[in-house]
């Protein structure tokens, strides 16, 4: 290396140096004290303000991919067995917050869960915030059972297609058949076909 090429090394980690040096900090940083996050949202003040429906617990087994799975039921926080949840004939639905297909879904679902001698219907918050899916269903006026699992185990576990809204009907025996035709549900209607 020649004397100029070593000079132009040294001259960059010292601007380097210098810049890191001159870097804004915010003043916590400089007494040591935590840096400013963003506020944490009260869940609780969420589930309340969504009034979700209970998370079914079902004595049945469920579906074997769901067998052990755990995840939060947005309705009151606590850890559910999924297999539980979805036991017997269910329609599971996933959803996230930006899907805005999953909106209207929702809608529907749960207007179809209000009839009398419907499925149940569980849905699966996948790839978004537990507060932020609290919000928006308390936004919509939809208040079906959710679960929801942070690092989205219940879509690993059934392997959902890369696509959403997804959703799945569950028979007695734990059987799960997606629902391919429609893949969107627009109407009740729509959803007592599925559904059988």
């Amino acid at each position: 290396m020649s004397a100029g090429a070593r000079w132009a090394v040294v001259v960059l980690v010292l601007a380097v140096a210098g810049a890191v040096a001159l870097w804004p900090r915010s003043p916590e940083a400089d007494q040591g004290l935590p840096t400013r996050t963003s506020p944490t949202v009260d869940l609780a003040a969420a589930r309340d303000q969504a009034a979700l429906w209970p998370c079914p617990r079902a004595e049945g087994q469920g579906p074997q991919a769901l067998r052990g799975v755990m995840a939060t039921c947005l309705g009151d926080g606590q850890q559910v067995d999924v297999a539980s949840a979805v036991s017997g004939r269910v329609l599971v639905n996933f959803w996230a917050t930006w899907c805005v297909p999953c909106h209207e879904e929702l809608k529907v679902l749960d207007a179809y869960a209000r009839q009398p001698g419907a499925v149940p219907v569980v849905t699966v918050l996948v790839a978004s915030k537990e507060a932020d899916g609290l919000e928006l269903l308390a936004k919509l006026g939809v208040h079906l059972p959710a679960v929801f699992h942070e690092g989205d185990g219940v879509r690993k576990a059934m392997r959902v297609p890369p696509r959403l809204p997804v959703s799945y009907v569950t028979g007695a025996d734990g059987s799960l058949t997606e629902v391919t035709d429609p893949i969107v549900l627009t109407s009740v209607d729509q959803v007592r076909e599925v559904v059988g």
